[in-house]
């Protein structure tokens, strides 16, 4: 039975401090390993920028929150962030989260949780970045910006910046259960 031996590198707390490392570390792994696709989570786009610089060449998608996500009507993307990503060559993907949608509504209407946040939830136990890095394979995949036959990484935080990587075969929503985790390359350790 063949067996491969990796690195992880878990980091001691979460947070931005962590993005130049979680860049570097994903760069390498992509050119070893031959990855094509890069999804990354990206709030106001400021990781979006420096991942767009050290991935140039890979399809790389940039997955902002939808718009309303924290106030109603308001982008969180800046609009100069948004310029500079398409600038460098990526691509931009803001849509309804995967892991929350309308349920969201019904959870903050009627106090009640219905599965899709349920499951959110659970990949927490793994950090916020782990749900980050499933939310926006499934957002890209649904949108059509990577393939669904070819392992992708996928770069998410806590709150700001970078701090989880991770390679899976994406999967659409309405297969979310043929996404597969294949490897965690980073992750904070105290989340």
């Amino acid at each position: 039975m063949k067996s491969v031996e990796r690195k992880t590198i878990y980091f001691e707390t979460p947070g931005k401090q962590n993005t130049k490392i979680l860049l570097d570390l994903v760069k390498n792994y992509a050119q070893t390993e031959g990855i094509k696709a890069v999804v990354v989570a990206s709030t106001t786009g400021d990781t979006g920028v420096r991942a767009t610089r050290v991935f140039k060449g890979l399809n790389v998608i940039v997955v902002s929150h939808h718009v309303g996500f924290k106030e109603p009507g308001i982008r969180e993307l800046t609009d100069e962030n948004h310029r500079r990503i398409l600038d460098n060559g990526a691509k931009i993907l803001t849509a309804t989260h995967a892991l929350s949608g309308v349920e969201r509504a019904i959870r903050k209407k009627f106090g009640t949780v219905m599965p899709l946040e349920l499951l959110a939830h659970t990949l927490r136990l793994f950090g916020e970045g782990t749900k980050v890095c499933v939310e926006i394979t499934i957002m890209a995949a649904d949108a059509g910006l990577i393939p669904v036959d070819e392992e992708v990484i996928a770069i998410g935080g806590t709150g700001r910046g970078a701090d989880t990587a991770m390679v899976l075969k994406p999967a659409t929503a309405s297969r979310f259960f043929n996404l597969k985790i294949r490897e965690i390359l980073a992750k904070p350790r105290n989340s």
